[in-house]
């Protein structure tokens, strides 16, 4: 299959363009596209045969949710059952934005989309390109991000285009996600709102809306033998080729442990990384030493942290240690995306 590629920027959308992209949805085909959290590889939500070729292009587990994107609020009522008042109130704080909500789905949604679940995980994003392509493909747009499965969320066009290209009939450039985690994931389909996935739009937020919201317990440790209700609770994902540990404790202990390990890795001969921060980065001896920016800009960390993982594929790199940005807030996002692409090897000193 040959993709095509083609550029779309917020600033100028090519309404042409965007048309071309909607009708191969409209048609079954597949379309890359760039959202404010990271790009998302599109499908008709209501097509069933679209699932699948979603799940045979990232080589997706096809138990594995995907998520629903609309670009109207009033579009909403096709493909959920029964729209609770939560959802209502989420949506007038947070959408157009980096939140997806669960519920009840109807009979519009098949089943290939919501991986066999009697839900549908539905998101509104506020990225012009995005929200233009959504209403031009029809309204519905399933879309997991646009990666091979297991490996990080492309936060740019150069990576869907390394995973998806003659995978996929198209591709839209958008230049760089702003945000560079996937959207924060609540069920709303339960007795209380439950966090399933932890993103830019965090616990005390929701809670500010709704009262008191749990947090699924499975975030943070490893893969359940449970069905998974939403995108990336089940299975490895965000992870780079090489082998990647998370080190935490006192940064003087921290630093010194890398280091060693680091050194043990080099003389076998291993290409060795880092992910510091501004602040410990001169401090480590590695092939290739790498920072998220300060400890102290949580957002930053988020935007960079997907680069870096494919940053390190691009080199080579073979061992690779990362401190721990348990920061809470949007360090919980962090944390479960830096868990999942290490396969929760965690060394606490």
């Amino acid at each position: 299959m040959d993709t095509e590629i083609i550029r779309i920027f917020e600033e100028n959308i090519d309404a042409g363009l965007i048309k071309k992209a909607g009708d191969i949805i409209k048609q079954g085909g597949l379309v890359a596209f760039p959202t404010e959290t990271v790009y998302g590889l599109g499908g008709d939500a209501l097509n069933p045969d679209s699932s699948r070729k979603i799940y045979a292009a990232k080589g997706r587990p096809s138990d594995n949710p995907l998520i629903v994107h609309i670009s109207k609020w009033e579009d909403i009522d096709l493909i959920v059952a029964n729209v609770p008042e939560a959802a209502r109130k989420l949506a007038k704080a947070f959408w157009p934005g980096p939140l997806t909500m669960i519920m009840k789905k109807s009979d519009a949604v098949p089943g290939e989309t919501t991986g066999g679940l009697d839900t549908v995980a539905v998101r509104m994003p506020v990225h012009k390109t995005a929200l233009a392509f959504i209403e031009a493909a029809g309204g519905y747009v399933a879309a997991p991000s646009a990666n091979i499965s297991g490996r990080p969320s492309p936060t740019s066009a150069k990576y869907v285009i390394e995973d998806m290209k003659d995978r996929i009939d198209m591709i839209i450039d958008g230049g760089d996600a702003g945000i560079g985690l996937e959207s924060t994931i609540v069920d709303l389909s339960g007795e209380r709102p439950m966090i399933l996935r932890p993103g830019f739009i965090t616990k005390e937020m929701l809670e500010e809306e709704l009262g008191l919201v749990d947090t699924d317990p499975t975030i943070f440790a490893g893969d359940s033998k449970e069905p998974p209700k939403a995108p990336g609770m089940k299975y490895k994902h965000y992870a780079p080729k090489g082998m990647l540990t998370i080190v935490n404790g006192p940064e003087e202990e921290v630093v010194e442990y890398i280091n060693v390990k680091l050194k043990e890795a080099s003389f076998s001969g291993k290409k060795t990384g880092v992910i510091a921060t501004d602040e410990t980065a001169d401090r480590y001896e590695a092939d290739s030493i790498k920072t998220v920016g300060s400890r102290q800009d949580e957002s930053m960390i988020a935007h960079r942290l997907y680069t870096i993982l494919r940053e390190f594929d691009d080199e080579g790199i073979e061992i690779m240690y990362s401190e721990c940005f348990d920061t809470g807030g949007l360090g919980q996002a962090i944390m479960n995306r830096l868990l999942k692409a290490a396969g929760h090897q965690l060394i606490n000193i």
